[in-house]
């Protein structure tokens, strides 16, 4: 797995690799991941079931994105490669410049590679335009491209001129025990609307900003309590020093994912003001802890739930201020009970079921025999009449890289790592049921590598 959104950053790409990882590790396969260093977190890491984490030096430029480097990452990225075994690369994100190089480098080596697009993006804007180019160049030789909802794989389709055989949907998931209702802890004596998101334009802050007036003004027992940072809090401060609202408005900063659930349970009703989403795990973790929904009715979001738990509005303000004021009607009559919408939903997203699909995705790959390199230049000129060539040139000047570092260092002076002894290690916690659930790399992971070590000697 490649991307530069991993932990300690939080996020749903984020959620989604170490998710995903911890169901492939128990289905019996290796996984390591590869992201860039998050502060003094540098090196490698265990996580959980000895899923082992490299974080790479790399400069990060904006939003945890690091810089392109083209070529500056492919010798450690090698080395890694190597190391490990890996016979398959999965990125994830098409902001990610470290998944982006990961795929080109692994298809310089012949591995196998496989992208994930968690985002949607226009066609018309420059931002688009540049992102789109860059997407083409990168899966002009994918083995197979993964999307989380339909409407993710048609925008994914055209951005990158792919053909539709070769993308699936595999949508995202959530541990519903971790968002257990709990009736109780409401205030009775108000109907709560949690927000809980980034900051940001896209997330249509500035729809929100222009709605909690008009829904304060007009329901005087409504409050709203927001969690979330970016650069758009200045405006909601703003607006909430200019209408007096102060007892009404909860800013909660920044929320750490394991205080999500204890921050969604305080709710009646979970409002999602985005503007565009490709699939929005959001608003699934949100009726999981027994919220109502109202979203904005974009991207993939009219894929994810089921219509009784959702209220739609077209992302404008007056349609938004209808559609919360049916939702504040219909909880405040009891016409639905979200209580039972964590049982409902446990069925139809679990993560076991995405790493089954993914793994069939894995298998479908690995009967399919590599390009040679007249192959995949032909592929790259096709991109553009002048940024094919370019293309062909980076992805000649990669080759011509990796020769020199099989020379250089040639796959046999690059030590192997041991294989961290999944079955050992679960079969300990298995009889150590006392044992927490997020117990790290200690004595028992240490010595039982200390002694695969003297076995190897």
């Amino acid at each position: 797995m490649v991307s530069d959104f991993f932990y300690p950053n939080m996020g749903g790409v984020e959620s989604h690799l170490y998710e995903l990882s911890q169901r492939l590790i128990q289905r019996g396969h290796k996984v390591i991941i590869v992201t860039h260093a998050y502060g003094n977190r540098k090196g490698v890491r265990y996580l959980t079931n000895g899923l082992k984490v490299y974080y790479v030096c790399a400069q990060v430029i904006y939003s945890e994105a690091t810089l392109p480097s083209f070529y500056g990452f492919f010798p450690i990225f090698r080395h890694i490669l190597i190391r490990e075994s890996i016979q398959i690369v999965h990125g994830h994100g098409a902001f990610s410049a470290l998944c982006h190089e990961g795929i080109l480098h692994s298809k310089t080596m012949g591995l196998k590679a496989v992208f994930t697009d968690h985002s949607l993006f226009g066609f018309a804007d420059a931002s688009s335009i540049l992102t789109n180019k860059l997407l083409k160049f990168t899966l002009s030789d994918i083995d197979h491209v993964i999307c989380v909802s339909h409407t993710s794989k048609e925008n994914t389709v055209l951005r990158a001129a792919l053909s539709p055989r070769n993308v699936s949907v595999i949508p995202n998931a959530v541990v519903a025990s971790q968002f257990l209702p709990d009736p109780t802890v409401p205030d009775p004596n108000w109907i709560t609307i949690v927000v809980i998101s980034r900051l940001v334009y896209r997330k249509g802050v500035d729809l929100l900003v222009a709605i909690i007036p008009r829904i304060c003004e007009s329901y005087k027992h409504v409050r709203f309590i927001i969690g979330g940072d970016g650069p758009k809090r200045i405006d909601l401060e703003q607006m909430r020093e200019k209408h007096l609202l102060h007892d009404r408005v909860e800013l909660l900063g920044p929320i750490k994912h394991h205080e999500v659930r204890n921050v969604l349970v305080q709710g009646n009703i979970f409002l999602n003001t985005s503007l565009t989403e490709a699939f929005c795990i959001a608003i699934v973790e949100a009726a999981c802890a027994g919220l109502f929904v109202v979203s904005t009715k974009i991207g993939g979001v009219p894929e994810v739930l089921p219509s009784h738990m959702i209220h739609y509005a077209s992302p404008e303000e007056d349609d938004l201020v209808i559609a919360v004021s049916k939702a504040i009607h219909t909880f405040k009559f009891g016409h639905i009970d979200p209580s039972q919408f964590n049982d409902q939903l446990k069925e139809m997203y679990n993560w076991s079921n995405v790493a089954e699909r993914t793994e069939k995705v894995y298998a479908s790959i690995q009967q399919t025999k590599n390009s040679p390199l007249i192959e995949r230049l032909r592929r790259y000129y096709g991109c553009g009449v002048y940024a094919g060539k370019v293309f062909c040139m980076i992805v000649a000047l990669d080759y011509l890289i990796w020769k020199l570092l099989e020379w250089l260092f040639p796959d046999d002076s690059i030590e192997k790592a041991i294989v961290f002894p999944y079955q050992r290690y679960r079969k300990y916690f298995q009889e150590n049921q006392e044992a927490p659930a997020t117990y790290s790399m200690s004595h028992v992971g240490n010595s039982v590598i200390e002694e695969e070590e003297e076995y190897d000697e």
